[in-house]
């Protein structure tokens, strides 16, 4: 099968570089004929010139039809597609049509959304040269056009008309005070590409307004925008002291050779990096350029800037252009170029890679889409990457996507901008902002109250929900069967606190979660019985330091629970009391723990509790719960165990 062309611009001039040729054969004592002129631009790869060339050349009956696939060839590169479909209608319909042309009339179709005619097209194709992978993977891609289509996901669109021209404006990254894109100058006194029939592409600024919206665009006037040839697309740095800039090769070194009876010169791509030093930028070269062989550009940064990946067409790839990456080595260099693997590359193109948290954007003709190059996510870094997903409509269209920018992340949304030639745009390629509202995640709060000391479920036990500062969010009370639950907010951590009459009340704390589906939190709230005489607790979790009798405030949260259902239940009367560890002499441990069950109660005498209804006593290290008495060796948290407060009920 022949090869699907690079049909993108800037995407060709990176797989292809920038062409010119000089004729083996020179027209010395004549001046070329009209298709001799015609087949000179086409083999120059000046499609715009050559198309014009050869509408006049197949003026005529019976056009050749060699002459009519490169004038179709030529619409197809610049992108007039409609002109395209045209003359490869035609093309088809005649006995000595290529290969190539049948594959292009199926792609052309593809490319303005004409799924059904081109999935026609393609089956043509496969009956009249056989069935390849290429084949099957661009009928699927049909199929799975229109399914995207009838099921677009929530991407809102919005061309930024107040920086996009009748030119090109592409591949945008974000900066502090603004953005940076490529473009096409439209200035009449702007040099032209051949190629495009458009001005070579310029670095361009905008200011980014609070909405996201852009305007105010202007050439960049700084050093790293000189060049004779395109430049662009560019990314920088956090702290923007750093450019990585993609340009046409401008000098001399070029990679030459014989074709079709001329002499080829390829100008191909380079990546350049510029320092800032003061108010200068700096040029240095990228050190795995080799303009001599193949291309390298479109440069991006991980997150943590230790990464930088890149698209490159040289030796030891997939197939086409591919995403390479280079790690930053100890002394600031960047390390050999790795191929991104066989999960993003493919035999067709991917380019314009994009870095956001652990997750790769970029643009691939090789991967099943709508058409044209589409936009895919990859989950990793650097050689390990999952499946890429297709974004999908409308971030895809038929036409060519790319440029691919996340600007900002929260729980609601993501937005940035990309790049397309899709159709109803103002331009060539105009620049698109996008926001993408995430669908909404519930979070439920389900919980059971029971009675700690029989394990029954208590029924119509009053709950409430906080949140983290103490603010009370919401309340409600348990069903005959003792379950509740709560609907909750992402993100947002909340105290569970049940509480009934007869019982202390118990609290659990809930941490902030961020689920990516519907997600359910389980509690379980046991309530120690209070309300029969003689009913002994131990306070859980209410420790005291070595030799220290302060309340600490993971003991306050303990207390204020107490203090809860000391409020609740009026005719209760407590005792409190506290014991010490082995440590130290028993007369000392018994002072120490009346202070410690004193402080207990103070506190919560200080909480409005009436003192008459509480009673302090200090056991020392009578009462110990484990083997750690004197002169045995413990671990801290064994004689922790026995710095503890317990509670009698007194009267109920």
């Amino acid at each position: 099968m022949k090869q699907s062309r690079m049909h993108k611009i800037t995407v060709g001039l990176l797989a292809l570089g920038f062409w010119t040729g000089i004729s083996q054969f020179g027209y010395a004592q004549e001046q070329p004929s009209r298709q001799q002129r015609a087949a000179q631009l086409y083999e120059n790869m000046e499609y715009a010139n050559a198309a014009k060339a050869y509408e006049l050349v197949v003026n005529k009956d019976n056009p050749d039809v060699e002459q009519m696939e490169r004038l179709a060839s030529s619409y197809l590169y610049i992108n007039q597609y409609a002109l395209a479909e045209n003359w490869y209608a035609r093309i088809v319909e005649h006995e000595k049509a290529s290969e190539q042309s049948f594959w292009d009339y199926a792609e052309v179709l593809q490319l303005q959304g004409k799924y059904s005619e081109a999935k026609i097209a393609y089956a043509n194709y496969q009956k009249k040269y056989g069935d390849k992978a290429e084949i099957s993977r661009a009928i699927i891609g049909t199929d799975s056009a229109l399914f995207w289509m009838e099921n677009p996901s929530k991407h809102v669109i919005m061309n930024e008309q107040d920086i996009n021209t009748s030119l090109s404006e592409f591949g945008l990254i974000p900066t502090s005070g603004g953005v940076l894109y490529a473009a096409e100058p439209n200035s009449l006194l702007a040099e032209k590409s051949g190629m495009t029939g458009q001005p070579y592409l310029k670095i361009y600024s905008a200011t980014r307004n609070d909405d996201g919206s852009l305007s105010y665009p202007n050439v960049m006037p700084d050093s790293f925008n000189e060049s004779p040839f395109h430049l662009g697309p560019i990314v920088t740095d956090a702290k923007e002291e750093v450019l990585y800039v993609t340009r046409t090769y401008p000098g001399k070194q070029v990679e030459k050779y014989r074709a079709n009876g001329q002499k080829w010169r390829k100008q191909n791509l380079e990546l350049k990096i510029y320092r800032k030093q003061e108010n200068n930028w700096v040029e240095e070269d990228f050190a795995y350029n080799n303009v001599k062989e193949y291309s390298v550009g479109h440069a991006a940064l991980s997150t943590d800037e230790n990464t930088l990946y890149f698209s490159s067409d040289m030796p030891g790839g997939n197939g086409g252009v591919d995403i390479w990456f280079c790690s930053k080595q100890a002394d600031g260099s960047w390390g050999a170029p790795v191929n991104a693997g066989s999960s993003i590359n493919t035999d067709g193109d991917e380019v314009f890679p994009s870095v956001f948290d652990n997750l790769l954007y970029f643009s691939s003709t090789g991967h099943v889409g709508m058409g044209g190059l589409d936009i895919f996510q990859a989950r990793g870094q650097r050689g390990n990457f999952e499946k890429p997903k297709n974004l999908g409509y409308p971030v895809n269209s038929p036409s060519d996507d790319f440029s691919f920018v996340v600007v900002g992340d929260n729980l609601d949304e993501n937005f940035g901008y990309l790049s397309s030639n899709r159709q109803g745009g103002i331009g060539a390629d105009d620049i698109y902002s996008f926001r993408y509202e995430k669908p909404k995640i519930t979070v439920t709060l389900e919980g059971m109250t029971r009675d700690k000391k029989t394990g029954e479920s208590l029924s119509f036990t009053t709950v409430s929900l906080s949140d983290e500062t103490g603010k009370l969010v919401s309340t409600s009370s348990s069903d005959d069967k003792g379950a509740f639950s709560f609907d909750i907010d992402r993100n947002t951590a909340y105290l569970v606190l049940a509480d009934k009459a007869g019982y202390m009340a118990d609290s659990v704390s809930v941490p902030g979660v961020i689920p990516q589906q519907d997600t359910t939190i389980h509690v379980v709230l046991n309530l120690q019985p209070v309300n029969k005489v003689g009913e002994k607790f131990v306070l859980e979790n209410i420790y005291y330091d070595f030799d220290k009798h302060n309340i600490r405030p993971d003991a306050a949260i303990i207390l204020d629970k107490l203090v809860t259902t000391l409020r609740n239940n009026p005719t209760l009367r407590i005792e409190l009391s506290s014991h010490t560890d082995s440590r130290g002499s028993d007369s000392y441990n018994k002072k120490l723990s009346d202070r410690r069950a004193k402080s207990a109660v103070d506190y919560i005498v200080s909480k409005g509790i009436g003192a008459d209804r509480l009673v302090a006593k200090g056991y020392g290290e009578t009462r110990l719960v484990n083997k750690c008495s004197n002169g045995v060796k413990c671990k801290e948290a064994e004689h922790q165990q026995n710095r503890r407060t317990e509670v009698e009920v007194l009267a109920f």
